[in-house]
């Protein structure tokens, strides 16, 4: 009989395992295709930009933009992971094979988390690799690098399980992406710095969580902030915190899950 004071830790990795090689099966359009993709970004934009001629608060353009594509990969992935992989369960109706077994809803949000955090960190690590062939990046502090990357895949692993289980169909999780994430990803400052931006959209800017990841995660590599570091800290582990919380209710509750 399972005890519910105690950690279903054989469940807890099958589930876990199980969100992984979801991904790793078809590791030439969840790994390969963003990798390609960001690296057309890089290019796209450089050349558009003015190339390795333009600078940014005395950074050569493409190494300021490199960190905000290899963020942005790593938000990207770890939010179609979770949403797809739970709308799908849904769709078709097999969501309570997941349900049935003993886990609680802190399990399943780990679990699903994890898995999704996984395919952004393993996209965003490949994504980096490749990079540095074409970028001169360096790494300025790792410690920014490595929480704000896995801060950044862990709220939009559990954002994409909340778009998961709030939508109904497929047009839904689209609608998520489109008039959410997406508009989100591209007003953060992955391709600019918002101090150019005026005043009064700056200020704004700073009410959009992805700045912070984005900004922090720049840092680790460049040296250079445009906002407060110490509220990036806090701003990413309050909204983790805050998601984690309304993903274990939902699953807690069966929001649109259970029939």
């Amino acid at each position: 009989m399972h005890d519910p004071a105690a950690a279903n830790w054989i469940g807890l990795r099958t589930l876990y395992m199980r969100e992984v090689r979801r991904f790793m099966k078809i590791i030439t359009q969840t790994v390969m295709a963003p990798v390609v993709t960001t690296l057309l970004f890089l290019a796209v934009f450089t050349l558009a930009l003015g190339g390795a001629a333009r600078s940014v608060a005395g950074i050569p353009f493409p190494t300021f933009l490199a960190p905000g594509l290899i963020v942005m990969a790593i938000a990207q992935n770890a939010f179609a992971n979770t949403s797809s992989s739970i709308m799908s369960a849904k769709v078709q109706g097999n969501i309570v094979d997941t349900l049935m077994p003993p886990f609680t809803p802190t399990e399943l949000v780990l679990a699903f988390g994890m898995g999704g955090a996984t395919r952004g960190i393993v996209v965003g690590t490949a994504v980096a690799v490749v990079m540095f062939f074409f970028v001169d990046l360096t790494i300025h502090a790792p410690g920014y690098i490595l929480f704000h990357g896995v801060m950044a895949a862990m709220m939009l692993s559990q954002m994409g399980m909340i778009g998961g289980i709030w939508a109904a169909k497929f047009d839904h999780l689209s609608a998520v992406t489109n008039f959410v994430v997406t508009p989100l990803a591209f007003l953060s400052g992955t391709f600019y710095s918002i101090q150019r931006l005026p005043e009064a959209i700056q200020a704004a800017a700073h009410f959009n969580p992805f700045f912070y990841m984005i900004d922090g995660f720049r840092y680790g590599f460049i040296g250079h902030a445009d906002g407060n570091l110490t509220a990036g800290l806090v701003v990413m582990a309050g909204i983790n915190t805050a998601l984690w919380l309304l993903a274990t209710h939902l699953f807690r509750i069966g929001y649109k899950l259970k029939p």
